[in-house]
This record gives C-alpha cells, sequence and structure tokens, in this order.
C-alpha cells in the first residue's frame, strides 16, 4: 500500500503540453482543466491545495483577461490555495501582476520541468505549514486568555491578576470604559475556575427596565403577578455552581441593591413571590464604566454592596493608554476578518498602521473591531490603507514618532524657554544651558533663530 497521491491540478489548453506535464508530474494525482468554467468544476470537487495555470484560456487564449478572472474566482473560494501563473517569456509584466492578485510563483514558458516540479514542490510544503499553523492557533484557542492581545506591562499584570484569583470564589470587579474586554476577561476568570464545566450567566443590568430587573435576577413564582402562567428561575438560580456576570452594575436601581446585597450575604434568594428560601452556590463577577465611589458620595449606589462586590478590584486601561496595542490588535483583527470573508492575504500600509497607532480609541477595542471589519470588506487590492479605515494620520502625531523631530523640537523649546529667562543674554544662556557660545549660536541658526 502507498499513500494517497497528492492533487495537483493543471489549467492549460494546449492538449500537447497538457499531456507532458501530466506525464511529468506523475508522483501527483493530476486534475485537468482547459477552460475557466470546468477549472471552477474541478476545483470544487476536488479542492486541490496547489494549482498550475495559463493566463491565456479559452476563448481568448492570446489574452489575459480569462486567466485573471478565474485566478480572481479560485483565490475567493480559498485564499490559501498556492497558485502558479505559467506566462509567455515576454509577458513579465502580467506575471508581476498575478502575484499582486494574490498568485503564489510565477514561471516563464518554457519552462524547466525540474524548476516546476520544485516550484509546486514547496508550493506543497507551505500549504502543509500555514494548515498546521491553524490547527496550532485552534489549540491554542483552549487558553481562557488567549484572546487578550497585549505588549502593555499594565494589561499583562491584569491577566496574572485573573489567573490568580480565578482559582478562589472571591467575587471580582471589572472597572474600566466600554469595550475595553471586560466581558472577556469575566469569562477567562470563569474558565481558568473549578467551576469551568458549568454555566457562565451574563446579564446586562443597564439593558433590561426596572420593573423586569428583579424577575429577570431572582426569577418569580406562578400567580406572582399578571401573566406570571408559571415557575420560573432567574437568572441567579440558573447561574447555580456557575458563574454569575453582572455587567454594568452601577446601574442597578437602590431597592435591588438590596436584595442583591442580602443574597452576597446570605447565600439565599427567594422569588418573586415566593416565601421559600433557595440556597445558591455561585461565583459573582461585577463590571461597570462608571466611578462606583463617586455614585456612592451621590448616594446613587450603596457603600455596604460595594465592599461586598469589590473583594478584588480590576482596573482595566483604555485602548489609547495601551501602548502599540492598537496596531498589534489590528494585524490580528486583519488576519480574522480576512479568513471569515475568505479574502486574500490581507495587509495594513504605514499610513493605516500610523492611523491606528495615534487614533484616540475613544470606542477601544470594538471600535477598532468594528473599523478593521469594514476596512476588510471594503478594501480593494491586498493593502489596507488609512482611508479603507476611515481614519486620517494626525501628521503631528506621526512625527513625533520620529526621534531625531523629538529631540529637535525639546532643543528648539529649551533654548527659547533659557532665553526669555536670562533676557537673551548669550553668555549666560551659555552657562544655564551648558554649552559653549559658539555651540549655542550654531543651534540658534540650525532652527532659524534670531
Amino acid at each position: 500500500m502507498t499513500d494517497k497521491k497528492r492533487t495537483l491540478m493543471i489549467v492549460e489548453d494546449d492538449p500537447a503540453l497538457l499531456k507532458q506535464m501530466r506525464w511529468a508530474f506523475d508522483q501527483y494525482e493530476s486534475v485537468v482543466a482547459s477552460e475557466r468554467q470546468g477549472a471552477l468544476t474541478q476545483f470544487r470537487r476536488h479542492e486541490p491545495a496547489v494549482i498550475t495555470m495559463d493566463l491565456g484560456l479559452p476563448p481568448d487564449p492570446d489574452g489575459v483577461t480569462e486567466g485573471f478572472t478565474l485566478l480572481a474566482e479560485l483565490l475567493d473560494l480559498a485564499p490559501d490555495t498556492k497558485i502558479i501563473v505559467l506566462t509567455g517569456q515576454q509577458d513579465r509584466e502580467n506575471a508581476i501582476r498575478a502575484i499582486g492578485a494574490g498568485a503564489y510563483d510565477f514561471l516563464a514558458k518554457p519552462f524547466e520541468p525540474d524548476m516546476l516540479s520544485l516550484t509546486i514542490d514547496r508550493a506543497f510544503r507551505l500549504h502543509d505549514l500555514q494548515q498546521e499553523n491553524r490547527r496550532l492557533a485552534n489549540v491554542q484557542q483552549v487558553s481562557a486568555l488567549s484572546g487578550i492581545l497585549t505588549r502593555d506591562p499594565e494589561m499583562q499584570r491584569i491577566c496574572r491578576v485573573v489567573e490568580k484569583v480565578a482559582g478562589t470564589n472571591a467575587t471580582v470587579m471589572l472597572l474600566g470604559d466600554s469595550g475595553t474586554g471586560k466581558e472577556l476577561l469575566a469569562r477567562a476568570v470563569h474558565e481558568l475556575s473549578p467551576r469551568r464545566h458549568q454555566r457562565f450567566i451574563a446579564i446586562n443590568c443597564a439593558a433590561i427596565p426596572e420593573t423586569l430587573l428583579e424577575s429577570e435576577l431572582f426569577g418569580y413564582e406562578k400567580g406572582a403577578f399578571t401573566g406570571a402562567n408559571k415557575l420560573t428561575p432567574g437568572k441567579i438560580e440558573t447561574a447555580n455552581r456557575g458563574t454569575l456576570f453582572l455587567d454594568e452594575i452601577g446601574d442597578l436601581p437602590q431597592p435591588l441593591q438590596a436584595k442583591l446585597l442580602r443574597f452576597l450575604q446570605e447565600r439565599v434568594i427567594e422569588r418573586v413571590g415566593g416565601r421559600e428560601e433557595i440556597p445558591i452556590d455561585v461565583r459573582v463577577v461585577c463590571a461597570t464604566h462608571q466611578n462606583l465611589k463617586s455614585l456612592i458620595a451621590q448616594n446613587r449606589f450603596r457603600e455596604d454592596l460595594f465592599y461586598r462586590i469589590a473583594e478584588i478590584v480590576v482596573n482595566i486601561p483604555p485602548l489609547r493608554e495601551r501602548k502599540g496595542d492598537a496596531a498589534l490588535v489590528a494585524h490580528a483583527f486583519v488576519q480574522r476578518f480576512s479568513s471569515e470573508h475568505k479574502r486574500a492575504s490581507l495587509t495594513l500600509t504605514q499610513d493605516a498602521i500610523d492611523a491606528i497607532d495615534t487614533y484616540e480609541w475613544p470606542g477601544n477595542i470594538r471600535e477598532l473591531e468594528n473599523c478593521i471589519k469594514r476596512a476588510v470588506i471594503m478594501a480593494d487590492g491586498s493593502r489596507i490603507t488609512a482611508s479603507d479605515i476611515g481614519i486620517e494620520t494626525d501628521q503631528k502625531d506621526a512625527e513625533m514618532l520620529n526621534l531625531r523631530q523629538v529631540r529637535e523640537d525639546a532643543e528648539k523649546r529649551i533654548i527659547l524657554r533659557v532665553l526669555a529667562r536670562v533676557d537673551n543674554n548669550m553668555t549666560r544662556a551659555a552657562e544655564v544651558l551648558g554649552v559653549s557660545r559658539p555651540t549655542l549660536y550654531e543651534l540658534m541658526h540650525r532652527y532659524s533663530m534670531k
């Protein structure tokens, strides 16, 4: 018994050359086609990892329109497919154009069979590596914190805190702006805890009307109010033995704050309209974008409830304070959405990276995610520009990334400041600055300071 041969697809309209190629590459299971529609049919049927194709196909074998149309259609169906384009000796321009459109490589006709065989073998090995990387990436997703990409020391410290507290039953309070990843960290607390095989129940306290929130949290007995036709457990009861995530707890109405406090102290609940105390074993994680201490000062949030839910407090910094993270996360989103939308591999241009790095991102990760998703869908070609993302580079901020410019601006400011202090006395200014007078004159000349 021998291993199953790899499938190689050959798109060629010259019968003699096609026969020669099938003979030369008999180590592969060759699938052949001579025109565009036949190639698409064979591709859908066999899904080959590597394709060789001539750009000149019927009904216009002397042109390249059909070839480029087929190239785009194949890459839309499977962006990871390695397509080797065969061109004429004097057709380098179209060969480069094909590479720009997503082809893996090109060879000029007449080609050396050994050279094409080597190129095909490299293409198969690269495809195998990419599939293995994707498999390993999926395995790594098992890690609860794998969804958090950061180079920021503070965010890395927060991840270590989450790992430490997850194994306990301590109530965790996550503080941070909208879109900073509070629910992601809450899920990480659950997934890293002994409760990970039980349910994770999330409820947004700001999204449910006050009149419904009590029954949503604590459940209700049959007949407790009009329309209560059956006994219905609440979110707290549903999360028993698991984790309850109370998002935007700063918006919890005060009457419910007292009832929630009693539950956290006694670990029992009473359904609306009921008299029976039901014991509940649940881990509680809370989150809010509001300043709870300020709400306490305004008598809008109970201080005793705050201390009950804030056993472990985690302050999540906004994206604008996590230096370098915006560009890092943007690259990851580009890869993710390119795969989801079956786009050929896309890259961010330098102006796009500058724009991402200097923008304030008031909506944090959620806003960045939406911008990149839109850019992947709307981008023409294989490069995403700042205009595709929808934000423009602040030239002043971009210049501040240049060390020489920063140094020159600092020198100019301090010279002007010292000259003002010494009333333009050059000797005194040189002494204060710690340089000689000729050096000071040279610096003033360099910066056009009279």
